[in-house]
């Protein structure tokens, strides 16, 4: 069972301050950000490559914290009504490969959605069981969910996922070892680079891939509203874009990775779904640029790098 030993915390009465070297040590090393993977080129030459990546979270964002808001639960059925059918209408459109992040109940919900997304030659992988939040979770349990969301995206799909998002990008002590005991290809939930990299555990090289993500590059931190709440939308859709675009200008110039993160449910409204064309065809129109599931980014830069 891939239940790792963590930091033993200091006495109680110590502040983070007053910790000892061994003890800040071993935090900061649980899980670090190993060798770079940026290729010297990437497919056919290309200068670039774009990874676009859709968290489907639907109803599981209220369903996880036990939430039984039906005013929530249909926003989050609109990514499934709306928001997929216009995303996939548009990276057929444009013959642009994505990936889709599905909580094991969102599949369970909507599994003729992950066929689709199959069938147009997208990649599903693993987004949790029901958007659980990993760091409050015991280790048993987090490995007991991670691995039946595995089971349950190949049981809908037929195929077996071989990457992994933590929901909400929450990683505890134990997912790396869950994720390196379950073979997986790759993670995407992590912030320390722009390009890919091997994630180490305790110093030790894992052979797990990194695509980073941040929250500049998702949609969520722009266009999220909780009326009970002071989450409001506070940038308007031409400054997305505009965050987007030179998020990928500067992965173009450096020759590097442009990953980006969006939601069914956010994304997928008439103001906001400009956004994803938009990017596209902006990146269409530079020479060398390769469009890819964050699945085939890990492979080439694991097998060139």
């Amino acid at each position: 069972m891939a239940v790792r030993s963590v930091p033993a915390a200091p006495p109680a009465e110590l502040e983070p301050w007053q910790w000892p070297e061994a003890h800040w040590r071993a935090v900061v090393g649980q899980v670090r950000a190993g060798r770079p993977l940026r290729p010297a080129a990437w497919p056919e030459g290309a200068r670039c490559a774009v990874a676009l990546s859709f968290d489907s979270d639907h109803e599981t964002n209220e369903l996880r914290d036990g939430g039984k808001s039906i005013g929530r639960m249909s926003q989050g059925q609109y990514g499934a009504r709306q928001g997929v059918p216009r995303i996939l209408a548009i990276l057929e459109r444009y013959g642009v490969p994505a990936s889709f992040y599905v909580p094991a109940v969102v599949a369970t919900l909507y599994p003729e959605e992950q066929r689709r997304v199959v069938r147009e030659g997208h990649e599903v992988a693993i987004h949790g069981w029901i958007h659980e939040r990993n760091s409050i979770l015991p280790a048993a349990a987090e490995r007991d969910l991670q691995m039946r969301a595995a089971d349950a995206l190949e049981a809908i799909t037929g195929r077996r996922p071989v990457g992994i998002r933590t929901p909400s990008w929450d990683f505890s002590p134990h997912t790396l070892a869950i994720t390196r005991e379950m073979g997986l290809l790759y993670d995407s939930s992590l912030m320390a680079d722009v390009d890919c990299y091997e994630l180490e555990m305790d110093g030790q090289p894992t052979g797990v891939v990194e695509l980073p993500v941040e929250w500049i590059r998702d949609d969520a931190v722009y266009f999220a509203m909780n009326r009970f709440s002071a989450l409001r939308p506070y940038t308007p859709p031409e400054g997305v874009f505009d965050i987007f675009r030179r998020e990928f200008d500067a992965a173009y110039a450096e020759g590097g990775l442009f990953q980006l993160t969006m939601h069914p449910h956010m994304i997928g409204y008439r103001s906001r779904i400009w956004i994803l064309e938009e990017i596209i065809r902006h990146a269409r129109a530079h020479a060398g640029v390769w469009f890819a599931t964050h699945a085939d980014v890990a492979r080439y830069v694991k097998e060139t790098c």
